[in-house]
């Protein structure tokens, strides 16, 4: 069993966007996920990308946006929605409303989202 306290969930940051790491290779010895809880502000924007070894599955929790696939095809994504993304599927979000957007994301295998954020602290979002 583990007990993951917040003060050891790290936050990592682009503008607009907090990425709270709730289970991660940092803080955790799992090895077949990571949970991740996405904040973003209006107007921001997940820009497409790819993960090559790793599906993830998001669940809208709070606000709306625009997923955004390949080849600039879009979707609504809304509070309550859950979307799966395989190896390799393109994908982002765009907060296109007035209003917070966030959603909880579980990526498996597990990776070490570091390497696609600016700033990285242990301070809790919002």
């Amino acid at each position: 069993m583990e007990f993951i306290h917040k003060s050891a969930v790290p936050s990592l940051s682009n503008p607009g966007v907090i990425s709270r790491q709730l289970l991660n290779p940092d803080n955790s010895s799992s090895t077949r996920v990571t949970i991740t809880e996405v904040h973003l502000e209006p107007g921001a924007c997940q820009p497409r990308h790819v993960h090559d070894c790793s599906e993830q599955i998001w669940y809208a929790l709070q606000g709306s946006g625009k997923l955004l696939f390949e080849s600039g095809t879009e979707m609504q994504f809304n509070a309550g929605d859950v979307v799966r993304f395989g190896d390799g599927d393109i994908h982002g979000l765009q907060n296109d409303v007035q209003e917070k957007f966030v959603y909880l994301s579980v990526t498996a295998p597990p990776i070490h989202f570091g390497y696609a954020y600016q700033d990285k602290n242990n301070e809790e979002g919002d």
